[in-house]
């Protein structure tokens, strides 16, 4: 096993996204680390690709970050070439496409795309560029396992969307609880629905924590 590798592997993150009637959450935890050094405790795991697509990143920020312009760029090229929006199956079978075509050469990342056509949808993705649709949550990063937990325990089909941000908050919370390579100062939150793109304000989530 090279270098990069070992590098990667103790890169650590919780990410996930919830399903709810009329939209989809996404949340993050801000902790970096470099092997056992914490590089940064600001670090933004949401991406926004559009006002109406967003994605989480565990994994090597580096490649995340390559790929992050990589699909702003493709993105936009579709929308002027079609003059139309990308609808996000569209997005999301670029992004395995991406991933695959690098299977030798893979970017060290784990993917959530969640984003808002006609409905919400939510795509998990690996480095192999395997993806799946999820039609209730996912999570991912070394957090995962704790988050879904309370997901799994907690989710239930139809919620509204301010049970799936309290739910959001609390799963990545037990994360940053449970794992040492989850934290930071704060958890992000993003809803995506109907009316676009919102990051929820850090008086917000505090508030949701309580």
């Amino acid at each position: 096993m090279n270098e990069r590798k070992i590098e990667n592997l103790k890169t650590g993150t919780t990410t996930l996204g919830i399903m709810f009637t009329g939209g989809v959450v996404l949340a993050a935890e801000r902790k970096a680390t470099m092997g056992y050094l914490v590089a940064s405790k600001h670090t933004r795991k949401i991406v926004k690709l559009t006002n109406r697509l967003g994605m989480t990143i565990a994994g090597s920020v580096g490649d995340a970050q390559a790929l992050e312009r990589y699909m702003r760029a493709e993105i936009k090229l579709y929308e002027m070439q079609e003059d139309r929006k990308m609808p996000v199956k569209s997005v999301a079978t670029l992004v395995s496409n991406i991933l695959y075509s690098r299977s030798y050469f893979p970017y060290y990342v784990q993917l959530l795309i969640g984003g808002m056509d006609k409905e919400a949808r939510l795509f998990s993705f690996d480095p192999s560029g395997s993806v799946i649709e999820e039609k209730e949550y996912f999570s991912t990063g070394s957090g995962s396992v704790m988050a879904l937990g309370v997901l799994e325990n907690q989710f239930k089909k139809g919620m509204d969307m301010e049970s799936a941000k309290k739910l959001a908050v609390r799963a990545v919370k037990a994360a940053t609880e449970r794992d040492i390579a989850s934290g930071g100062s704060g958890i992000d939150l993003v809803v995506i629905d109907r009316n676009g793109f919102h990051e929820i304000s850090n008086e917000e989530v505090k508030k949701l924590l309580e």
